[in-house]
């Protein structure tokens, strides 16, 4: 039902005088997220975006972080390259990610974050040869500021991270929201399960010591998931938290925004997927989510290539296109510093903005 109200958690949103989406527009390609050489030279179908908060090692003030999830022979669940791309469109590989577990591929998904003291989080969902018969639960992989791995979250409830954010708490914790979406599904061979999850990961970072896992807490159950020949894997991906602890996540193969209240501090999990939050209507296929200025909900669709807004409440204020015709292209989602606007990726196959950053503005 589209527009369906969430109630529980629909807060006092922000007046506005035009949705954010509709606020910008232009749309210009940043950069080419493919890295010209080295290891990873050839990665493709960027994932994750994440934008630097300060300057540190070898991250820049301002830069965006782009992870990529297939290969130089465009297999999917082998890419294994983080790049960073200015604003004026300069770029490098931040870091090349050796497979964190016994699966011989990387596969590095929309799980990225970057963390106080440069501390770089990005998920895998490894697939030997593109492979979804072959996918491994990943991991969690550490860098630092430098971009070198000082350390992996693997096991129990980190099963196939597909996308994830982050919040500070104080100077020295931060807190990880994932979706894994690799529960039960290789077995299923392609058949719908309902055992996605959102897991929350709280770290202690020290200024001297590597990031530590405090606690683990699953507190979303039931999200739909499957094995696809196209998308390798299909279930929760993006997430976002607004200021009220809500954490919303984009439902794709419910084709919904679904919320789980009281993120931060539920000690259990919600199941049945959350509570909707809206669905159907312009949502098709939503992938990328991020919170935006003001509170609203930003959705990528997978299947057209358009952007959706809704507000806190269920109601969809916009929807444009940002890549035309725009299947498959779309996944993660940033807000630009001071929120002049949205960094997002574009995995087109081909054209002068395949495999790119992209900024609307």
């Amino acid at each position: 039902m589209a527009g369906a109200v969430l109630a529980a958690t629909a807060g006092a949103s922000v007046a506005q005088a035009q949705p954010f989406i509709n606020r910008f527009p232009t749309i210009s390609t940043i950069a080419s997220a493919v890295p010209p050489g080295g290891a990873a030279m050839g990665d493709q179908n960027p994932y994750g975006v994440a934008v630097v908060p300060s300057s540190i090692g070898d991250l820049v003030r301002g830069d965006v972080l782009v992870s990529n999830f297939n290969n130089s022979q465009n297999q999917q669940g082998t890419g294994s390259s983080i790049v960073e791309i200015s604003p004026q469109g300069s770029q490098h590989v931040f870091g090349v990610v050796p497979a964190p577990t016994a699966t011989p591929a990387v596969g590095l998904t929309t799980a990225l974050a970057v963390l106080q003291d440069g501390f770089v989080v990005v998920g895998s969902l490894p697939a030997p040869g593109g492979s979804s018969a072959a996918a491994g639960g990943g991991a969690l992989t550490i860098l630092n500021a430098t971009g070198h791995v000082v350390g992996t979250i693997t096991g129990g409830d980190i099963n196939g991270p597909w996308d994830m954010t982050a919040v500070r708490e104080g100077s020295n914790r931060a807190v990880l929201f994932v979706t894994n979406v690799l529960n039960g599904t290789v077995a299923a061979n392609g058949a719908v399960v309902h055992d996605g999850t959102v897991v929350r990961i709280v770290l202690s970072i020290g200024q001297d010591s590597n990031p530590q896992v405090i606690s683990n807490t699953v507190i979303g159950t039931g999200f739909a998931e499957h094995t696809d020949p196209n998308a390798l894997v299909v279930g929760p991906t993006g997430v976002g938290l607004d200021t009220n602890g809500t954490l919303y996540v984009s439902d794709s193969d419910g084709n919904r925004i679904a919320a789980i209240p009281d993120a931060l501090t539920r000690t259990s999990a919600l199941g049945a997927g959350g509570i909707t939050l809206t669905s159907g209507g312009p949502l098709n296929d939503p992938l990328g989510l991020t919170v935006v200025p003001g509170g609203d909900v930003v959705t990528t669709n997978g299947n057209n290539g358009r952007v959706v807004e809704t507000t806190p409440g269920g109601q969809v204020v916009a929807s444009r296109v940002l890549v035309d015709p725009g299947a498959g292209d779309l996944f993660g989602l940033a807000v630009a510093p001071d929120g002049e606007g949205m960094y997002f990726t574009n995995d087109a196959g081909s054209g002068p903005s395949a495999n790119s950053l992209m900024l609307l503005h």
